[in-house]
């Protein structure tokens, strides 16, 4: 996860961006896409920040206040089995 740590930034928003090891942003996001699951891939308008890091794209899971906690608990469940998906296929 990319950003200042939730537990110590009082005014971090609720934007998530990360990367998966080993996979890339856009399969993530096609996959949890297939599932239902909102995120989005890419650079978000932060090309060098991405150049910087060393990582092609990332992806962007944007809750607001609109999602359910339910909501955000679908989408990491979705996650999880979305990285067990690839690494089964690995």
């Amino acid at each position: 996860m990319y950003g200042p740590d939730p537990h110590k930034a009082a005014h971090r928003a609720a934007l998530a961006s990360f990367n998966v090891a080993g996979l890339h942003a856009s399969d993530v996001s096609a996959l949890l896409d297939s599932a239902g699951v909102a995120v989005r891939a890419g650079h978000h308008c932060a090309q060098p920040l991405h150049g910087a890091l060393g990582v092609p794209a990332s992806a962007r899971a944007s809750p607001y206040i609109y999602n359910t906690p339910a909501e955000i608990v679908e989408f990491g469940r979705e996650l999880r089995e979305a990285i067990q998906f690839f690494r089964d296929a690995m």
